[in-house]
C-alpha cells in the first residue's frame, strides 16, 4: 500500500510539473524592477517582448494596456510603471516585426508612448552613436529567438553589448525558452564565414538562451565584457515543449515553420524557394525545375506582407509541402540535410546550385563541397561530430536551465 501510494504521488508531483506553465524572465517583476529604479532606461525590444501579468496597473492604479490575448508590452509596462525610458533600439524586423527578411528599417517614434524608436536595421547603425549610448544607464533586453546561429536577434543583443561596455552601462536580459530546448546540431561557425548571420562560433542548432548566450559570449572573451545580469524563466528546463506565443519574424508564422527552420533556411542559399510568398513559408520548398514522385506540390510566390519580392515570384515551383506533417514529427527533425541534398541531385546545377549565402548559414567550406562530390547526410554529419562533443562541454559552463 505504502509503494502504491508512493508511486500515486510521483505521478501527481510530475502531471503539476507538466501542468506549470513556463514564466519568462519579463514576468519576474521583483527582480529586476529594483535594477532600474532612479535610472535611464534603454530597451532592445520588438514584437514579441509581451508576457501576461494578471492585474498588472500603473503608478495611479489603472490597469496597464494589453493586447487582444491579453499580453502586456514591456515597453508599456516600463512606461506606466513610471521607469524613465528614453529609448527603444529596434533588432531585424523592426520593433512591430513586420519587416521583411534584411529590410532597412528607419528610425521613429512609438506612437503609443511617444518613445524614441532607433533602429539597428537601417542600413547605417551597427552600432548606436555617441549621443544614443550617453542617453541611457541600464539596457533592458527582450526579445524571443529561435535556438539558431543564424538568426539575427541574438546579434542584436551583442552589439549593444559591446556598446554597453564601452559606456559602463549595465545590461539586463530577460530570458526566454529556446522552442528548440536542448537540441544542438551542426557545425561550429568558421569565423571566416561570420556575417550578420552568423556571429560566434556557435552550432547550427546551439541549444541555448539569449541569456545563456550573452554569458557565454562574455565568459568566452567574445564579446567585450559588460556588466550582465540575466533574469531567468522561471519552471522551465530545455527539454520542455515550448509553443511560441507570438510569431517571432513575419516568414516564421507558425510553429511548425520553426521546427523545420534550421532544415529549410539551408535553401536561402540556393535558388530554391521556401516559400517566401506563400501562406506556408518555411512549410514548404520547391523550384520551377524539380521533377519527380516527391516534388508533386505547387505553388507560386507572390508579395504579401513580410515577403514585398519573394525569390522565384511569379513562377510556378514544384516542390515538397510540409505543412501537414505532425507537430510533434516536425519538433523531432532538428537539422537535416535530406531535403537539401535530394534537390540538388534533382536540379544537376552543380556548382550553381550554391550561392556565397549558403556558408554563411551552414557556417563551414566542406558541406557544400561535400554534397557535390556525392556524399551522404551521414557522411557529412560525421565531420562536426567531434566539434559538438567539444561544445557541449562548453556549453555546460553557461547552462541556467536543466
Amino acid at each position: 500500500m505504502k509503494r502504491l501510494l508512493l508511486i500515486c504521488c510521483v505521478l501527481a508531483a510530475l502531471d503539476v510539473a507538466a501542468r506549470t506553465p513556463v514564466l519568462v524572465g519579463m514576468t519576474d517583476t521583483a527582480r529586476y524592477f529594483p535594477l532600474l529604479a532612479g535610472r535611464r532606461v534603454a530597451v532592445l525590444a520588438n514584437h514579441t517582448s509581451v508576457a501576461e501579468l494578471p492585474g498588472v496597473v500603473d503608478r495611479a492604479g489603472r490597469p496597464v494596456a494589453t493586447d487582444a490575448a491579453g499580453r502586456v508590452h514591456l515597453v508599456d509596462l516600463l512606461h506606466a510603471r513610471g521607469f524613465d525610458v528614453g529609448a527603444i533600439f529596434s533588432p531585424e524586423h523592426g520593433f512591430r516585426g513586420t519587416a521583411d527578411a534584411g529590410e532597412h528599417v528607419s528610425s521613429s517614434v512609438d506612437a503609443r508612448t511617444g518613445i524614441p524608436i532607433r533602429s539597428l536595421y537601417d542600413g547605417n547603425t551597427r552600432r548606436p552613436s555617441d549621443e544614443a549610448m550617453r542617453s541611457f544607464d541600464v539596457l533592458v533586453v527582450d526579445m524571443q529567438d529561435v535556438g539558431l546561429r543564424f538568426y539575427t536577434y541574438y546579434i542584436a543583443m551583442l552589439r549593444m553589448m559591446e556598446a554597453c561596455a564601452d559606456y559602463g552601462h549595465e545590461v539586463i536580459v530577460l530570458d526566454r525558452p529556446n522552442p528548440h530546448g536542448e537540441k544542438i546540431d551542426g557545425p561550429l561557425l568558421d569565423m571566416r564565414y561570420a556575417s550578420g548571420v552568423g556571429a560566434l562560433p556557435i552550432p547550427v542548432l546551439h541549444g541555448l538562451t539569449m541569456g545563456e548566450i550573452a554569458r557565454m559570449a562574455v565568459g568566452e572573451g567574445w564579446c567585450a565584457p559588460c556588466r550582465l545580469t540575466v533574469v531567468a524563466c522561471r519552471n522551465y528546463a530545455h527539454a520542455d515543449e515550448y509553443l511560441l506565443p507570438v510569431a517571432p519574424s513575419p516568414n516564421l508564422p507558425t510553429q511548425r515553420a520553426v521546427y523545420l527552420y534550421p532544415s529549410l533556411c539551408l535553401f536561402e542559399g540556393t535558388p530554391v524557394s521556401v516559400g517566401r510568398g506563400t501562406d506556408r513559408p518555411f512549410e514548404c520548398y520547391g523550384h520551377p525545375a524539380l521533377r519527380g514522385a516527391a516534388w508533386t506540390a505547387r505553388f507560386t510566390p507572390r508579395p504579401t506582407a513580410g515577403a514585398k519580392h519573394p525569390p522565384l515570384e511569379g513562377e510556378e515551383c514544384r516542390g515538397e509541402d510540409l505543412s501537414a506533417m505532425p507537430l510533434e514529427e516536425a519538433r523531432g527533425v532538428g537539422l537535416s540535410l535530406g531535403w537539401l541534398i535530394a534537390a540538388c541531385r534533382n536540379l544537376g546545377m552543380g556548382e550553381r546550385f550554391f550561392t556565397p549565402m549558403f556558408e554563411k548559414l551552414i557556417g563551414v567550406g566542406y558541406v557544400r563541397e561535400m554534397i557535390l562530390a556525392g556524399a551522404s547526410e551521414e557522411e557529412i554529419r560525421a565531420r562536426w561530430t567531434d566539434d559538438l562533443v567539444r561544445y557541449r562541454t562548453l556549453r555546460a559552463r553557461y547552462l541556467l536551465y536543466e
